[in-house]
């Protein structure tokens, strides 16, 4: 039996705090098969999302996936997430949150963040965004 993961819980507290602080939630993504997103906002197999209340609808996150639907250009999309390709969580403003070491690299790549949708179809520089961790498997809070 394996054991249970705790980033799941670690991703809902997170939000949960984002919200209740005024803060801005984003989510960088790992893109692979499993995850469903609007492909002409990837960025070296990378996607960046605003998750504020303001931004999506019907947001749920369980042990296993991240759904919601968001609007990229003025359309609507359902977002998919698989928990472990999710790589942070944090604050836009202040940039504090959590990075997860996953379990293998990006498909695609394993480099840096780039700029993300904001949730309205905006693009947003997220050029002070925490880097993807590397290494042995580790939380850290991301500053």
């Amino acid at each position: 039996m394996s054991a249970l993961s705790q980033q799941p819980y670690f991703l809902r507290a997170l939000y949960e705090w984002c919200v209740d602080s005024g803060h801005t939630p984003y989510l960088t993504v790992r893109v692979d098969k499993q995850t469903r997103v609007p492909q002409a906002y990837v960025k070296e197999g990378q996607i960046v999302l605003n998750v504020g209340p303001s931004a999506v609808r019907n947001i749920h996150m369980d042990g296993d996936w991240v759904t919601f639907s968001a609007r990229f250009g003025g359309m609507s999309h359902s977002i998919e997430i698989p928990v472990g390709n999710v790589i942070a969580i944090y604050a836009r403003e202040t940039g504090e949150g959590m990075a997860f070491d996953n379990l293998g690299p990006s498909i695609e790549h394993e480099a840096g963040m780039s700029e993300a949708s904001d949730g309205s179809g905006q693009q947003t520089d997220q050029g002070d965004t925490p880097q993807p961790p590397r290494g042995r498997p580790q939380l850290k809070v991301v500053k």
